[in-house]
């Protein structure tokens, strides 16, 4: 716990720093939904509120004073109740906040209204996440205007409000050792479940028993939350893309392509393996799973410094459009296929995304324009995949129905790259040693 408050402290000192004097930071907390009638789904804090705070509660808010005497760092939230602590369990109050999360001063959320414009008198910028709470965005505003009435008085609002997440998000972007090993946990623990399905799947079994062999394990090991829905798609769901229904029985012959993984302390996972029902790939699955592989290899050897973001991808596809005219499911010459982008019926995603609190995490993938280098730190998937799809009548039918994606989770290092969940199988004899032994147990 006090490493982790070290941690938070160091991030908040970078972010005051970044405002800078004279101006204020202002941001929410995530709110709770409503699944049904009285019942809520569970609450997840927004990332950027966590990654400054830690504070797991909903109905706050952070404020950010540059230079303020009476303490930089202002936290609103809920007071303690003990009629709530009995029927849903106790919150932090003004003094835990204080005690607990480093705050140098603490309100009741329902005094915002009355506090908090008088923190916004004579600041020139307000940085806040500019469209995430439309809401909130507008009671920021109406706040601003009161202080603008005020010009008379000599007081004046903020004249710029600036989005705070390419500040944010540049921090995030970079991933502290604490990080990392929190990273590295989620990974091991998907790694595990990734595992276990290959172990359980056989013709007959459903998706969503598959898939609920993984939220068993997750949850086994302390990861309470998928980092999202999970995908378990067998045969030709395997070639839609964000396939969530889970809900078909598995097929003798078919392939199974499950994108799952877990969140541990607020980080995400996130692999993809694809693996034959019946244990055996069949001749056309193994031609076109090893083709994904190849690409994916070549993929992440181009994860290191000095590259840029493009350069796995750009990989990835011209190992993809070289195997399809191999197998004879493109025609013409790679480079021309390549530039005409003749691979996009089959391959129509790109090979990766930042990974962090958010399973699509923040950063930015251009700079001026250019694709960004990579930097130590950063933590990006490779997941290149093929998808022939069941009505692709321009290629053989053996094909059709095929689909395929292989991802990893893969660390910027200083001297090149670390796959985070490389201890999921994914090569064809491993998958298929694995299968068999779970077969004859």
């Amino acid at each position: 716990m006090l490493e982790e408050q070290k941690e938070f402290t160091r991030r908040r000192k970078q972010f005051l720093r970044m405002v800078g004097v004279g101006n204020i930071a202002v941001i929410s907390s995530a709110s709770t939904m409503q699944r049904n009638s009285d019942v809520e789904f569970p609450f997840r804090q927004n990332s950027d509120f966590f990654y400054l705070s830690g504070f797991d509660e909903a109905e706050s808010v952070i404020v950010f004073v540059p230079g303020r005497e009476q303490g930089e760092y202002i936290l609103f939230c809920r007071e303690f109740d003990e009629t709530m602590a009995l029927w849903v369990g106790a919150n932090a109050g003004l003094e835990g906040a204080l005690k607990d999360y480093g705050v140098d001063d603490a309100f009741p959320i329902d005094d915002i209204d009355d506090i908090l414009p008088g923190l916004l008198e004579d600041k020139e910028r307000l940085y806040f996440p500019m469209g995430a709470q439309p809401e909130f965005d507008q009671q920021l505003m109406d706040w601003s205007q009161q202080v603008r009435g005020r010009s008379r008085a000599g007081v004046f609002a903020p004249a710029e409000f600036i989005s705070s997440d390419h500040l944010l998000h540049e921090m995030r972007l970079i991933k502290s050792v604490q990080e990392i090993k929190h990273m590295k946990n989620a990974a091991k623990i998907s790694v595990g479940a990734h595992k276990k399905a290959m172990q359980c799947t056989r013709p007959d079994v459903f998706e969503y028993q598959v898939d609920a062999e993984m939220k068993y394990h997750f949850m086994m090991n302390g990861a309470r939350f998928e980092a999202y829905p999970s995908i378990v798609g067998g045969g030709k769901n395997g070639c839609v893309l964000h396939y969530t229904d889970n809900n078909e029985a598995l097929n003798d012959g078919d392939l199974l392509l499950i994108d799952a993984g877990c969140e541990w302390q607020k980080y995400a996972s996130d692999i993809t393996r694809t693996f034959p029902v019946n244990g055996v790939f069949s001749d056309e699955q193994k031609a076109l799973y090893q083709l994904v592989l190849d690409a994916q290899y070549a993929a992440i050897e181009q994860v290191k410094p000095g590259n840029h973001w493009n350069d796995p991808h750009e990989a990835a596809v011209k190992v993809l459009t070289e195997g399809l005219v191999k197998l004879g499911l493109l025609k013409g010459r790679v480079p021309t296929l390549v530039k005409n982008e003749a691979y996009k019926p089959y391959y129509m995603h790109r090979t990766g995304h930042w990974l962090g609190m958010d399973v699509h995490d923040v950063g930015d993938y251009k700079i001026d324009k250019q694709w960004r280098l990579l930097e130590p730190g950063m933590v990006l998937t490779v997941e290149p995949g093929l998808y022939i799809q069941p009505n692709a009548k321009e290629v053989d039918k053996k094909w059709r129905g095929i689909g395929i994606r292989i991802e990893d989770d893969v660390l910027v290092t200083k001297n090149g790259h670390e796959v985070l969940t490389a201890g999921a199988p994914k090569e064809v004899n491993d998958i298929e040693a694995l299968m068999e032994k779970a077969r004859v147990a």
